[in-house]
């Protein structure tokens, strides 16, 4: 398989390259140059596959014989070792619980299967690479677990100042060895804007090569269509046309399930749910692309002004915005209405969701209310425990504590506070 850049099409790499490269020298996203089909027989018989055997199935096209089927099979167990379930809420709503993970959060998928495929990619080579991330919250989390001491990466994490949570800081900042956390005085956009910065800097890559772990790197990106499959295989039975609602901040999450969707995935519709960073929403409604300065919020792994994955959704759809609208649709909302919905959900349903998941059910709930004869999936992205210290005061102290999380908070903080500024930045890669 070959990718090429969404800046020029005549660039062309493969697998192996855009992983490693992460960015194409032009600053575009990878895009793959096919998109692959998968055989209706597969879909009609999910059942009888395993979850692991499911993704490897679906991943492979996207790779080819660059990492050989037991390699890669190794790396799609790795990364499949823990459950995705499917929880009734109410009616027919549903979550897709993306959560059960080392990190608790939906990242831990991407993370764990890029991890595998640049060990693999590095398995030979003595030149250290540099993963440098940028994250406005579980992100950082996901790639410090699921690059914790692999062999001749290191991993540089920005993250915003004061805008992830208590649990998300702990995530990242304290494990050490080959992972290093920057606190940038700024926003996610800051954070994202400096990492894009340093991939185009010729004498950084030159002394410090680097790639990238946020959606931005295919490997990131394409995995996390595995478990809208694997939600599919759970619900087609009683509930074969789905609606898939996805609280959207960098788009990275909602673009693989519309991959799948493309790939041979039936699924009626998608809802994208974001806060008030709702630069495609208005986008949707008025076909004009006019991001703005991203504002800080309870659901702040969302806070994102300018989503680099867009682009991907926009070229899935030859940049066909009326084709686009009648698969997509497009909601905001704001803190008040996700606190309520959190607090409605508990008391009415005991189900208790996380500010992200909060907005996917409501976009999900909305969705609903034109089309009542299909049923949703909204996907619940990390555990409540996440967000505990800003959650409304009603439910704060019904969210359960898992013994993991209680062991993080003892730990120290290491973390090297910089300014919003790229030469900062480039000084510390190359101290």
């Amino acid at each position: 398989m070959q990718y090429f850049s969404l800046q020029n099409r005549q660039h062309k790499v493969n697998f192996e390259t855009a992983v490693v490269q992460g960015l194409a020298p032009d600053k575009g996203l990878y895009f793959p140059e096919q998109i692959p089909l998968l055989d209706k027989d597969f879909i009609t018989h999910l059942d009888d596959y395993t979850d692991q055997e499911i993704g490897l199935k679906v991943i492979c096209p996207f790779i080819g014989d660059e990492i050989p089927k037991e390699e890669l099979s190794k790396i799609v167990n790795n990364t499949l070792h823990f459950p995705f379930p499917v929880q009734k809420v109410t009616g027919h709503t549903y979550a897709l619980e993306l959560f059960h993970g080392p990190t608790l959060a939906f990242k831990d998928v991407g993370a764990r299967f890029m991890a595998g495929c640049l060990g693999y990619f590095r398995r030979n080579s003595s030149e250290p690479v540099t993963v440098l991330v940028a994250t406005s919250g579980d992100t950082g989390g996901a790639v410090a677990s699921g690059f914790y001491n692999v062999p001749g990466v290191e991993v540089v994490i920005l993250y915003p100042s004061q805008k992830v949570s208590t649990l998300q800081e702990k995530q990242l900042t304290t494990l050490g060895n080959n992972i290093h956390a920057l606190e940038i005085e700024g926003t996610f956009d800051d954070c994202q804007q400096l990492v894009k910065t340093a991939f185009l800097d010729a004498a950084l890559q030159a002394r410090r090569p680097l790639t990238s772990a946020n959606s931005i790197n295919v490997a990131r990106w394409l995995p996390q269509m595995f478990y809208y499959f694997l939600a599919y295989k759970q619900m087609k039975a009683a509930h074969p046309r789905l609606v898939f609602s996805v609280p959207s901040g960098n788009f990275g999450n909602i673009c693989a399930g519309m991959m799948a969707a493309a790939i041979g995935l039936p699924v009626s519709h998608f809802v994208a749910a974001t806060n008030i960073n709702d630069t495609v929403p208005r986008f949707m409604a008025s076909g004009r692309y006019e991001p703005s300065k991203a504002s800080p919020t309870l659901s702040n792994a969302m806070d994102v002004a300018d989503p680099s994955n867009f682009v991907r959704i926009l070229e899935l759809f030859n940049n066909n915005l009326p084709a686009l609208q009648n698969k997509l649709t497009a909601y905001s909302f704001n803190d008040r209405d996700t606190a309520r919905t959190m607090e409605q959900v508990w008391k009415e349903n005991h189900y208790m969701l996380d500010p992200h998941g909060a907005v996917g059910f409501m976009g999900l709930q909305r969705y609903l209310e034109q089309a009542p004869e299909l049923s949703g999936v909204f996907l619940e992205t990390a555990h409540p425990v996440k967000f505990e210290d800003t959650a409304p005061k009603a439910i704060r102290e019904e969210i359960y504590t898992p013994a993991k999380v209680m062991a993080l908070y003892g730990k120290e903080k290491k973390a090297t506070l910089l300014p919003a500024d790229y030469t900062a930045l480039k000084n510390w890669l190359m101290r």
